[in-house]
Parts: C-alpha cells; sequence; structure tokens
C-alpha cells in the first residue's frame, strides 16, 4: 500500500526532474503532509524523496554529459541544479570525478552505445532500490500455468556482487546490492545493455549464494574511491550455450513456482540442467505498484 500511495510521487519526479521537487512540493502533490510522505516514501523507496530527485538528476546529468554536447552548465540547469558550482560538487561526490572529466572519457565500449544507455538508465533508475519487494503471500491467488521454451543465448558481461544469505534476506539483498551496482557501472563509464537480473549459483538447505546484477557492454576497472559495498562488484560473464526460459507474472515472492515449473519441464524432455539459474526483472515496481503484473524472465541453463 505504501509503495501504491507514493508511486503517482515517484513517476512525477522521474519525469519532471527540472521542476521544483521539494519535499514540500510532492506532498502538496500527493495530498500528504510532509511528515507523512516523507516517513511513506522512504520506506518504499528506500531513501528520502530529496535523496531520491539528487540520485536521479546526477543520473540523468551523466547521460546528458556522455550522449549530448551541451555545456556543463546548461546540464547542470536542466537536471534542476541552480548553478554549476552546486552541481559540479554533488557530480563529484557521486561519481568520483568532475563532469567535464566525465565527458571527456567517455564510454569503455565508445560512443555508438550512448542513445540505449540512456534508455536503461531512465527505465532502471527510479526503481534500482524497489526489488525488495514481495507481495501478500496471504492473498488468494490461482496457480500460474507457464510456458515453457528452449533458446539459445550468447555471452554477455555483467557486473554482479556475490552474497551468501539466508532465504528470508533473498528481497532485502537484491534491493540493497543492485544499487551499488548501477551506480558503480555509471562512474567507470560502462553503458547498460539489459535490465537488473538475479543469479542463484548456490540453493543448499540453510545458505544459499546470489548474484544481484546488471548486463554491460563490457568491463572496466574498479575506481581508486569506492562507497561501501561497491567493492564487491565485479565484472563476469553470463555464459553462452542453450537454456530453457519462462515468464512469471506476478509477486517474487512467487517465483519458485516457475522454477518448479522449468525443473519439472527439464525432467519431461530428457534434458539436463548444467548451471545457475537466472532471474530477469522485465517490468519494475515504480510503474507498476501492484505486484500482480510484475514480470520476470527465468532462465535455467541446458547441458550441451
Amino acid at each position: 500500500m505504501q509503495l501504491k500511495r507514493v508511486q503517482p510521487v515517484l513517476a512525477f519526479a522521474a519525469a519532471h526532474l527540472d521542476e521544483d521537487l521539494s519535499l514540500e512540493a510532492l506532498a502538496h502533490r500527493a495530498s500528504l503532509s510532509p511528515f507523512h510522505l516523507h516517513r511513506m516514501f522512504s520506506a518504499a523507496a528506500g531513501e528520502t524523496p530529496k535523496q531520491f530527485a539528487l540520485r536521479l538528476r546526477l543520473e540523468r546529468a551523466a547521460v546528458m554529459l556522455l550522449a549530448g554536447h551541451d555545456s556543463v552548465l546548461d546540464v547542470a540547469l536542466a537536471c534542476g541544479f541552480q548553478s554549476h558550482e552546486v552541481f559540479s560538487r554533488a557530480f563529484r561526490r557521486r561519481f568520483q570525478i568532475t563532469p567535464s572529466a566525465y565527458r571527456e572519457r567517455g564510454f569503455v565500449a565508445g560512443p555508438d552505445r550512448a542513445q540505449s544507455h540512456a534508455a536503461l538508465v531512465e527505465k532502471i533508475g527510479p526503481c534500482i532500490g524497489l526489488y525488495h519487494f514481495t507481495g501478500d503471500s496471504k492473498s488468494p491467488r490461482s496457480k500460474m500455468t507457464y510456458s515453457i521454451t528452449k533458446k539459445d543465448l550468447s555471452p554477455q558481461p555483467v557486473l554482479v556482487v556475490r552474497r551468501r544469505i539466508e532465504r528470508s534476506a533473498i528481497a532485502a539483498t537484491i534491493g540493497e546490492a543492485l544499487p551499488h551496482v548501477f551506480v558503480y557501472a555509471q562512474r567507470n563509464g560502462l553503458a547498460l545493455t539489459g535490465l537488473p537480473f538475479t543469479r542463484y549459483i548456490d540453493v543448499g538447505p540453510g545458505l544459499i549464494t546470489i548474484e544481484p546484477g546488471i548486463r554491460v557492454a563490457a568491463s572496466g576497472q574498479h575506481p581508486d574511491h569506492q562507497d561501501p559495498g561497491e567493492g564487491e562488484v565485479r565484472a563476469d560473464t553470463l555464459p553462452s550455450g542453450p537454456v530453457a526460459m519462462t515468464t512469471h507474472v506476478g509477486p517474487y515472492d512467487k517465483l519458485s513456482e516457475a522454477y518448479a515449473a522449468i525443473q519439472q519441464w527439464i525432467e519431461t524432455e530428457g534434458l539436463i540442467g548444467n548451471g545457475a539459474p537466472c532471474e530477469s526483472y522485465v517490468n519494475d515496481p515504480s510503474d507498476y505498484p501492484d505486484p500482480k503484473d510484475w514480470k520476470t524472465e527465468v532462465f535455467w541453463p541446458l547441458a550441451g
């Protein structure tokens, strides 16, 4: 309910970064007191309205610096900053580099990735911390029927964070880890090429090992200065080869049904699973606040 109530505020802020996004202005739009909006927004998004707006403004500015030719001052003003100095200080705090140096360095993979990268930053940015949400397990829901297909995947460079956790911590870990990967890619000029995902490296009866991550055009070097948690980000590759795949529609805490359906299909077809299964988040809670609308693609590597 918190997410549904603040989702219009999330959407408005993301679409109007050059306007007044103060707590008072957003609270008036949501017909809430500033106190209640601050409390509900922080609980739903994992950051305050001020932090959310600043982060999105800086992410858009980073895209404009790499994909356009406007001056640094024009970029700052277009993203809601009142002066070059305020913008430069905030940009350097987040990316550990000045706006001019960031533009000069460019993309690791070359400028041809600029437009697709910009579209993905626009899509992923508002929701990067929202993947910790689950549905209401007590609500009635008919069992979903899954259509399983087999396809061949090409190798895909990725950035991941590996964590060994209890099962109950899966959602919270994904919601906490993906923002580290997201900002790491931007700081190092790594163009995004796909949506966030989580790979399940080892699933035991007690602890499990997972890797939340994001697809990128190429790997890069660790920055000289890192925020806590960012030192865990590493480059890897999702391997090529055949996979069994399906699409799950509904809350993330029901994804086990999709994995069970794929396992049953693999056995029925006389195939053998070979490697770590992976889930990719097709849409996101910032655009679809109702968990019944969330779509997740599930992939299971196959032998041969």
